[in-house]
Protein backbone atom coordinates (compact mmCIF):
# COMPACT_ATOMS: atom_id res chain seq x y z
CA UNK A 1 0.00 0.00 0.00
CA UNK A 2 1.70 2.94 -1.46
CA UNK A 3 2.42 5.31 1.86
CA UNK A 4 1.70 8.30 -0.75
CA UNK A 5 -1.42 7.80 -1.95
CA UNK A 6 -2.65 6.88 1.86
CA UNK A 7 -1.71 10.11 2.83
CA UNK A 8 -3.43 11.90 -0.08
CA UNK A 9 -6.71 10.15 0.39
CA UNK A 10 -6.19 11.19 4.34
CA UNK A 11 -5.91 14.61 3.81
CA UNK A 12 -9.05 13.93 0.76
CA UNK A 13 -11.41 12.48 3.51
CA UNK A 14 -10.25 14.78 5.94
CA UNK A 15 -11.51 18.10 3.94
CA UNK A 16 -14.88 16.28 2.96
CA UNK A 17 -15.59 14.93 6.05
CA UNK A 18 -13.50 17.11 8.87
CA UNK A 19 -16.64 17.24 10.91
CA UNK A 20 -16.42 13.44 11.54
CA UNK A 21 -13.25 14.17 13.53
CA UNK A 22 -14.62 15.99 16.06
CA UNK A 23 -16.82 13.17 17.15
CA UNK A 24 -14.12 10.38 17.40
CA UNK A 25 -10.90 9.94 19.57
CA UNK A 26 -8.68 7.94 19.80
CA UNK A 27 -6.13 6.63 22.48
CA UNK A 28 -2.91 8.02 21.73
CA UNK A 29 -0.14 6.89 24.32
CA UNK A 30 2.44 8.38 22.33
CA UNK A 31 0.99 11.96 21.89
CA UNK A 32 3.60 13.73 23.85
CA UNK A 33 6.43 12.35 21.59
CA UNK A 34 3.76 12.41 18.49
CA UNK A 35 3.13 16.12 18.77
CA UNK A 36 6.46 17.20 19.44
CA UNK A 37 7.43 15.18 16.08
CA UNK A 38 4.89 16.29 14.04
CA UNK A 39 5.97 20.04 15.05
CA UNK A 40 9.72 19.34 13.49
CA UNK A 41 8.60 17.59 10.44
CA UNK A 42 6.40 20.24 10.22
CA UNK A 43 8.73 22.93 10.03
CA UNK A 44 11.16 20.56 7.93
CA UNK A 45 8.48 20.50 5.31
CA UNK A 46 7.36 24.41 5.45
CA UNK A 47 11.22 25.59 4.97
CA UNK A 48 12.70 22.99 3.53
CA UNK A 49 10.46 20.00 1.31
CA UNK A 50 8.04 22.36 0.39
CA UNK A 51 10.02 24.77 -1.51
CA UNK A 52 12.19 22.48 -2.64
CA UNK A 53 8.74 20.86 -4.17
CA UNK A 54 7.54 23.85 -5.70
CA UNK A 55 10.47 24.30 -7.39
CA UNK A 56 10.67 21.20 -8.92
CA UNK A 57 7.25 21.09 -10.03
CA UNK A 58 8.34 24.65 -11.60
CA UNK A 59 11.41 23.67 -13.80
CA UNK A 60 10.24 20.26 -14.47
CA UNK A 61 7.90 19.11 -17.61
CA UNK A 62 5.07 17.41 -16.48
CA UNK A 63 5.93 14.29 -18.37
CA UNK A 64 9.49 13.76 -16.68
CA UNK A 65 7.72 14.70 -13.17
CA UNK A 66 5.40 11.18 -14.44
CA UNK A 67 8.27 9.10 -15.52
CA UNK A 68 10.02 9.35 -12.03
CA UNK A 69 6.81 9.05 -10.17
CA UNK A 70 6.38 5.96 -12.42
CA UNK A 71 9.93 4.84 -11.88
CA UNK A 72 9.77 4.84 -8.25
CA UNK A 73 6.62 2.93 -7.90
CA UNK A 74 8.07 0.56 -9.93
CA UNK A 75 10.32 -0.76 -7.15
CA UNK A 76 7.74 -0.50 -4.42
CA UNK A 77 6.08 -3.13 -6.61
CA UNK A 78 9.09 -5.02 -6.18
CA UNK A 79 8.74 -4.72 -2.58
CA UNK A 80 4.90 -5.13 -2.80
CA UNK A 81 6.11 -8.77 -4.62
CA UNK A 82 8.30 -9.42 -1.15
CA UNK A 83 5.44 -8.69 1.25
CA UNK A 84 2.88 -10.72 -0.37
CA UNK A 85 5.47 -13.58 -0.49
CA UNK A 86 5.65 -13.42 3.29
CA UNK A 87 1.94 -13.73 3.89
CA UNK A 88 1.31 -16.56 0.90
CA UNK A 89 -0.54 -14.38 -0.79
CA UNK A 90 0.59 -16.05 -4.21
CA UNK A 91 -1.58 -14.51 -6.62
CA UNK A 92 -1.18 -10.73 -5.40
CA UNK A 93 2.78 -11.66 -5.99
CA UNK A 94 2.47 -12.83 -8.99
CA UNK A 95 0.65 -9.56 -10.24
CA UNK A 96 2.95 -7.45 -8.76
CA UNK A 97 5.83 -9.79 -10.66
CA UNK A 98 3.91 -9.14 -13.90
CA UNK A 99 3.81 -5.61 -13.24
CA UNK A 100 7.68 -5.45 -12.55
CA UNK A 101 8.45 -7.43 -15.73
CA UNK A 102 6.32 -5.34 -17.90
CA UNK A 103 6.98 -2.00 -16.89
CA UNK A 104 10.63 -2.97 -16.16
CA UNK A 105 10.66 -4.28 -19.90
CA UNK A 106 8.33 -2.67 -22.26
CA UNK A 107 7.76 0.45 -19.92
CA UNK A 108 12.01 1.55 -20.21
CA UNK A 109 12.81 0.75 -16.86
CA UNK A 110 9.47 1.80 -15.21
CA UNK A 111 9.08 5.47 -16.79
CA UNK A 112 6.30 4.01 -18.76
CA UNK A 113 3.38 2.38 -16.46
CA UNK A 114 2.19 -0.09 -18.98
CA UNK A 115 0.77 -2.62 -16.10
CA UNK A 116 -1.98 0.50 -15.09
CA UNK A 117 -2.71 1.15 -18.99
CA UNK A 118 -3.22 -2.89 -19.03
CA UNK A 119 -5.76 -2.63 -15.99
CA UNK A 120 -3.43 -5.22 -14.16
CA UNK A 121 -4.24 -4.68 -10.43
CA UNK A 122 -1.90 -2.46 -8.69
CA UNK A 123 -1.46 -3.58 -4.80
CA UNK A 124 1.11 -1.98 -3.53
CA UNK A 125 1.49 -3.45 -0.55
CA UNK A 126 4.23 -3.04 2.60
CA UNK A 127 5.72 -4.68 5.31
CA UNK A 128 2.98 -3.21 8.01
CA UNK A 129 0.34 -4.97 5.65
CA UNK A 130 2.38 -8.14 6.15
CA UNK A 131 2.56 -7.79 9.96
CA UNK A 132 -1.27 -7.16 9.84
CA UNK A 133 -2.21 -10.22 7.53
CA UNK A 134 -0.06 -12.09 10.75
CA UNK A 135 -2.23 -10.81 12.99
CA UNK A 136 -1.08 -7.38 14.18
CA UNK A 137 -4.39 -5.37 13.24
CA UNK A 138 -4.64 -2.93 15.57
CA UNK A 139 -1.46 -0.85 16.45
CA UNK A 140 -0.92 2.96 17.92
CA UNK A 141 -0.21 5.96 15.82
CA UNK A 142 3.10 7.61 15.97
CA UNK A 143 5.09 9.81 14.05
CA UNK A 144 7.74 9.03 12.03
CA UNK A 145 10.48 11.57 11.76
CA UNK A 146 10.69 13.52 8.59
CA UNK A 147 8.26 10.46 6.93
CA UNK A 148 5.46 11.41 8.87
CA UNK A 149 2.27 9.23 10.04
CA UNK A 150 2.14 5.88 10.57
CA UNK A 151 1.94 3.22 13.07
CA UNK A 152 4.01 2.01 15.48
CA UNK A 153 3.69 -1.63 13.11
CA UNK A 154 4.20 0.22 9.87
CA UNK A 155 7.12 2.20 10.96
CA UNK A 156 8.62 -0.94 11.71
CA UNK A 157 8.49 -2.04 8.77
CA UNK A 158 9.35 1.10 7.27
CA UNK A 159 12.90 1.05 8.70
CA UNK A 160 13.00 -2.70 7.35
CA UNK A 161 12.30 -1.70 4.04
CA UNK A 162 15.09 1.85 4.40
CA UNK A 163 17.53 -0.44 5.97
CA UNK A 164 17.70 -2.78 2.88
CA UNK A 165 16.21 -0.50 -0.03
CA UNK A 166 15.36 -2.06 -3.56
CA UNK A 167 17.30 0.51 -5.39
CA UNK A 168 20.43 -0.38 -4.14
CA UNK A 169 20.38 -3.33 -6.31
CA UNK A 170 20.56 -1.12 -9.29
CA UNK A 171 22.56 2.00 -8.05
CA UNK A 172 25.83 1.77 -6.94
CA UNK A 173 27.93 4.08 -5.14
CA UNK A 174 26.89 6.15 -2.02
CA UNK A 175 26.75 9.50 -4.00
CA UNK A 176 23.87 8.34 -6.59
CA UNK A 177 22.11 6.32 -4.03
CA UNK A 178 21.67 9.44 -2.09
CA UNK A 179 20.64 11.69 -5.19
CA UNK A 180 17.95 9.00 -5.92
CA UNK A 181 16.81 8.81 -2.39
CA UNK A 182 16.50 13.14 -2.35
CA UNK A 183 14.45 12.59 -6.06
CA UNK A 184 12.42 10.36 -4.53
CA UNK A 185 11.62 12.58 -1.69
CA UNK A 186 10.98 15.73 -3.65
CA UNK A 187 8.90 13.72 -6.44
CA UNK A 188 6.80 12.57 -3.63
CA UNK A 189 6.46 15.71 -1.79
CA UNK A 190 5.79 17.08 -5.12
CA UNK A 191 2.48 15.00 -6.06
CA UNK A 192 0.80 15.67 -2.95
CA UNK A 193 1.41 20.02 -2.65
CA UNK A 194 -2.42 20.22 -3.63
CA UNK A 195 -3.78 18.35 -0.98
CA UNK A 196 -1.58 19.53 1.43
CA UNK A 197 -2.15 23.23 0.99
CA UNK A 198 -5.55 22.59 1.63
CA UNK A 199 -4.94 21.21 5.08
CA UNK A 200 -2.56 24.29 5.95
CA UNK A 201 -4.98 26.45 4.98
CA UNK A 202 -7.75 25.13 7.23
CA UNK A 203 -7.80 26.92 11.06
CA UNK A 204 -7.79 23.83 13.44
CA UNK A 205 -5.82 21.54 15.01
CA UNK A 206 -3.71 19.83 12.41
CA UNK A 207 -2.21 17.20 14.53
CA UNK A 208 -5.55 15.85 16.13
CA UNK A 209 -7.29 15.82 12.10
CA UNK A 210 -4.59 14.02 10.64
CA UNK A 211 -4.29 11.46 13.27
CA UNK A 212 -7.73 10.58 13.50
CA UNK A 213 -8.15 10.63 10.03
CA UNK A 214 -4.96 8.86 8.88
CA UNK A 215 -5.76 6.23 11.44
CA UNK A 216 -9.65 5.94 10.50
CA UNK A 217 -8.36 5.00 6.80
CA UNK A 218 -5.44 2.88 7.61
CA UNK A 219 -7.53 0.70 10.03
CA UNK A 220 -10.33 0.25 7.37
CA UNK A 221 -7.57 -1.16 4.96
CA UNK A 222 -5.63 -3.80 7.45
CA UNK A 223 -9.18 -4.88 9.36
CA UNK A 224 -8.16 -2.98 12.41
CA UNK A 225 -10.44 -1.67 14.90
CA UNK A 226 -10.72 1.97 15.81
CA UNK A 227 -9.63 3.39 19.00
CA UNK A 228 -11.95 5.14 20.91
CA UNK A 229 -11.02 7.09 24.09
CA UNK A 230 -13.11 4.78 26.99
CA UNK A 231 -12.03 1.56 25.06
CA UNK A 232 -10.25 -0.18 27.90
CA UNK A 233 -9.93 -3.56 26.18
CA UNK A 234 -6.74 -4.04 25.52
CA UNK A 235 -5.31 -7.10 25.53
CA UNK A 236 -5.54 -7.91 21.77
CA UNK A 237 -3.08 -4.89 20.82
CA UNK A 238 0.66 -5.83 20.12
CA UNK A 239 1.97 -2.05 20.90
CA UNK A 240 0.77 -2.56 24.46
CA UNK A 241 4.05 -5.02 25.21
CA UNK A 242 6.59 -2.45 24.00
CA UNK A 243 4.18 0.57 25.93
CA UNK A 244 1.24 -0.13 28.02
CA UNK A 245 -1.95 2.54 28.01
CA UNK A 246 -1.64 5.25 30.79
CA UNK A 247 -1.59 9.42 30.39
CA UNK A 248 -4.24 9.04 27.28
CA UNK A 249 -5.57 12.39 26.41
CA UNK A 250 -8.52 13.20 23.95
CA UNK A 251 -9.43 16.46 22.72
CA UNK A 252 -12.97 15.25 21.16
CA UNK A 253 -16.19 13.87 22.53
CA UNK A 254 -17.65 10.31 21.28
CA UNK A 255 -20.24 10.64 18.87
CA UNK A 256 -22.34 8.59 21.43
CA UNK A 257 -22.59 11.39 23.51
CA UNK A 258 -25.76 12.69 21.92
CA UNK A 259 -27.02 9.24 21.78
CA UNK A 260 -26.87 8.82 25.18
CA UNK A 261 -30.31 11.65 25.75
CA UNK A 262 -33.26 9.63 26.30
CA UNK A 263 -35.14 10.00 23.16
CA UNK A 264 -38.51 11.72 24.83
CA UNK A 265 -36.23 14.26 25.27
CA UNK A 266 -34.25 14.54 22.24
CA UNK A 267 -38.06 14.76 20.63
CA UNK A 268 -38.62 17.78 23.66
CA UNK A 269 -36.01 19.79 22.11
CA UNK A 270 -36.99 19.25 18.75
CA UNK A 271 -40.11 21.13 19.55
CA UNK A 272 -40.95 24.39 18.31
CA UNK A 273 -41.46 26.66 21.16
CA UNK A 274 -43.80 28.88 19.09
CA UNK A 275 -45.99 26.42 17.58
CA UNK A 276 -49.38 26.64 19.39
CA UNK A 277 -50.49 23.04 18.27
CA UNK A 278 -47.70 20.36 17.80
CA UNK A 279 -49.03 17.16 17.58
CA UNK A 280 -46.00 14.39 18.47
CA UNK A 281 -45.15 10.62 17.94
CA UNK A 282 -43.41 8.42 20.19
CA UNK A 283 -40.13 7.92 18.51
CA UNK A 284 -38.22 4.60 19.14
CA UNK A 285 -34.74 4.92 20.88
CA UNK A 286 -32.96 3.14 17.66
CA UNK A 287 -34.54 5.88 15.55
CA UNK A 288 -32.86 8.09 17.56
CA UNK A 289 -29.55 5.91 17.92
CA UNK A 290 -29.56 5.84 13.72
CA UNK A 291 -29.52 10.03 13.61
CA UNK A 292 -26.56 10.01 15.45
CA UNK A 293 -23.77 7.96 13.64
CA UNK A 294 -21.22 9.16 11.92
CA UNK A 295 -20.99 9.42 8.02
CA UNK A 296 -20.34 6.52 6.41
CA UNK A 297 -17.18 5.07 5.53
CA UNK A 298 -15.89 6.17 2.19
CA UNK A 299 -14.32 3.24 0.23
CA UNK A 300 -11.10 2.71 1.53
CA UNK A 301 -8.34 2.98 -0.88
CA UNK A 302 -6.12 -0.18 -2.31
CA UNK A 303 -2.90 1.44 -2.10
CA UNK A 304 0.43 2.88 0.90
CA UNK A 305 3.81 11.47 3.25
CA UNK A 306 6.41 11.10 2.12
CA UNK A 307 6.94 7.04 1.03
CA UNK A 308 9.78 6.61 0.08
CA UNK A 309 9.42 3.09 0.70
Amino acid sequence: MSKKKLLAATLLLFLSQAGWAEEQAYKDPYEGYNRIMFNINDHLDRYIMTPVARGYRKVTPSPVRTGVNNFFNNLRDVVSFGSNLLRLDIEKASTDFVRVGINTTFGLGGLLNIADAGQIPNNKNTLGDTFASWGWKNSHYFVYPILGPSTVRDSIGSTITDAFPVDNAIFKGNTVRWSITGLNGVATREALLDVTDSLNDAALDRYTYMRDMYMRLRNQQVGGTLFPADDEDDDDDIDNLVAPDGGNSTHTQPASATADKPADAVIKNSVPTNSKHVQTEPVSAEYVADTTTAPADTASVNQPYWNVH
